[in-house]
């Protein structure tokens, strides 16, 4: 039996990402058991107090954060732990090249012509956003374009967050004409935030989210998202503890992620 921790089921990208755990799971030979920490570190270590006490083989996390211990107490007590969604340095992890990912999306932006971006950048306690948002960043610096700070809003990763974190944006001087969210839920809420001052998105201000959930292409102003290879995240991540608790050396890995360009970002220029 193998345990997982998520923040929440509820959420698209860690429903399908423990598609793939159940899966690699089951293909092993394992069953596993889910439960959900809402992103909070006490509810986080009660769950995985729980999970220990039923005598799982191992545990999955896809709830590390930066700020907390568990994971690092779990390793010294030898317990069989791998990472997934989310890393920690020196722990192993199975996640999506998320450094790349931010790094696809600047350039994106940039070969269209963006000077002024602005960055919904997540939450800082979680390395998805950090490591979107350093590559986002380190693309731009590449290519000779400074964020300024005040253009980097940290958010929840969720509508509300996001359509938050782009009314501020949209209120400097001069205005972004381009923002970069980490997460596509927090997209589709500057989509809103976009659309509220009356502004049209793909033509005043560009748009680019991450993960590519499946309803990105289908909203009204299709969203470009950078795609991360959510099951096959969750399907390496189960089929590497499987062998972590065999004995069998590991090494973490980070998949690929692809630009998918839209409408969000390209306007009326589709791609053909």
């Amino acid at each position: 039996m193998l345990g997982v921790v998520v923040p929440r089921l509820t959420d698209v990208v860690l429903a399908t990402i423990y598609e793939g755990i159940e899966q690699g799971s089951a293909d092993a030979g394992y069953q596993t058991v889910v439960a959900n920490s809402g992103d909070d570190r006490e509810v986080q270590r009660l769950r995985v107090d729980t999970l220990l006490s039923a005598r799982v083989d191992g545990i999955i996390l896809g709830d590390a954060r930066s700020d907390a211990s568990v994971v690092h107490e779990l390793v010294e007590r030898g317990t069989k732990i791998v990472l997934t969604s989310r890393r920690l340095p020196g722990i192993l992890s199975v996640t999506c090249d998320d450094l790349t990912g931010g790094r696809l999306a600047a350039e994106h932006l940039v070969e269209l012509g963006h000077r002024r971006m602005g960055v919904i950048a997540g939450e800082p306690y979680a390395s998805t956003g950090v490591d979107r948002t350093q590559g986002f960043l380190d693309a731009c610096a590449g290519a000779g374009i400074e964020v300024p700070a005040e253009a980097v809003l940290h958010s929840r990763f969720d509508v509300h967050g996001g359509r938050e974190a782009a009314d501020a944006l949209l209120q400097l001087d001069p205005r972004p004409t381009a923002l970069f969210a980490v997460n596509d839920f927090a997209a589709i809420g500057a989509m809103g935030a976009i659309r509220d001052r009356g502004l049209r998105v793909g033509h005043d201000v560009a748009v680019v989210g991450y993960n590519d959930i499946p309803p990105a292409a289908e909203l009204p102003v299709a969203l470009t998202s950078i795609r991360s290879p959510m099951r096959q995240m969750g399907y390496h991540a189960a089929r590497t503890l499987v062998a972590l608790i065999n004995g069998q050396e590991c090494e973490s890995m980070r998949l690929p992620p692809e630009l998918q360009a839209r409408t969000s970002s390209l306007g009326s220029a589709q791609q053909t």
